[in-house]
C-alpha cells in the first residue's frame, strides 16, 4: 500500500514539474515577436491592431470596467478582479479578442490573474 502511495506521489510531482515547464513554454510563445513574425496577428500582446480595427469603442456589457482605466494589471483587489472575471466568463470565445482590444482602446489593463487565460483563448481562436 505504501508503495502505491509513493508511486502516485512521484507521478504527481513529475506532472507538476511538466506542467510548470509546459506553462513556461506557452508564455514564451505569447510574445510580440511571435506575433510580428506572422502575417496574421496572434493577439498575444498589448499593442497588436491587425484584424481588430476599432472605429469607436465597443462595449461587451462591461461599462463598469471604465472605472479601472489607467490602472496596472497587478493593482486590482479580489472584488475588482471578480468584475473582470464575470465579464470574461460570460463572453463567447470568439468575442474575447474583441473584448481585449476594447479594453486596450479604453486604457484598461486585464488583471494579471486573468491575462494568460484570455490570451490563450485568443491564440487558440487564431489558429483554428
Amino acid at each position: 500500500m505504501f508503495g502505491i502511495f509513493v508511486a502516485t506521489l512521484f507521478l504527481c510531482i513529475v506532472a507538476i514539474f511538466w506542467w510548470i515547464d509546459y506553462s513556461r513554454g506557452k508564455k514564451e510563445t505569447l510574445t510580440e515577436e511571435s506575433c510580428e513574425a506572422t502575417t496574421e496577428c496572434c493577439g498575444a500582446h498589448s499593442v497588436c491592431e491587425k484584424g481588430l480595427e476599432f472605429k469607436s469603442i465597443e462595449y461587451y456589457d462591461d461599462e463598469e470596467l471604465d472605472a479601472f482605466a489607467g490602472r496596472s494589471g497587478d493593482s486590482y483587489s479580489e472584488d475588482e478582479t471578480r468584475q473582470f472575471c464575470h465579464v470574461f466568463y460570460t463572453l463567447k470565445e470568439h468575442d474575447v479578442a474583441g473584448w481585449i482590444k476594447s479594453l486596450q482602446v479604453r486604457n484598461i489593463k486585464l488583471p494579471e490573474s486573468l491575462r494568460d487565460e484570455a490570451l490563450l483563448i485568443v491564440c487558440e481562436q487564431r489558429t483554428t
